[in-house]
């Protein structure tokens, strides 16, 4: 005879999954950002000021109009050395790259790492509606993905 169970039937345990699993959950949202007039030296200045090696043009409304980084500044300086001038205080949107791959805050941490892979980029702004709210880095995507180590996707 086998042995019975007086506890009855057990309910079945459903995994709820509260992980946050979203771009805009692990984004960085408080970014240092630059303006089009704004001149290269400045940006220059702020780069070392804030130990970063680029950042997010926007406009006055908010709008990502493009990204400056070093190696755009790069250029400045090779400019003012092959006319054998001293760095000239041109503005951002001469040196910014205006085409730029961002991605949107609704996306997956899984999509946003399949994007980095592909597209061999450090960092993408995150934009809503075309208005600039963060910007994702892959160390981001990477701390991510340990918090959710523990979890079933």
């Amino acid at each position: 005879m086998g042995i019975k169970s007086f506890q009855g039937p057990r309910e079945e345990v459903k995994k709820e999954y509260k992980a946050p699993i979203l771009v805009e959950d692990y984004m960085t949202k408080n970014l240092i950002t630059f303006k089009p007039e704004q001149s290269v030296l400045e940006v220059m200045e702020l780069f070392i000021k804030h130990r970063i090696s680029g950042g997010p043009v926007v406009d006055n409304m908010g709008n990502l109009v493009g990204i400056i980084s070093e190696a755009d500044c790069m250029k400045q300086i090779s400019e003012s050395r092959y006319f054998n001038m001293p760095i000239l205080e041109k503005n951002v949107e001469h040196f910014m790259t205006k085409d730029v791959e961002t991605i949107r805050n609704d996306v997956s941490i899984f999509d946003a790492a399949s994007q980095f892979y592909k597209g061999h980029r450090r960092r993408f702004p995150v934009v809503e509606d075309g208005r600039l709210v963060g910007q994702i880095s892959r160390k981001d995507i990477v701390k991510a993905a340990l918090r959710l180590s523990g979890q079933n996707w």
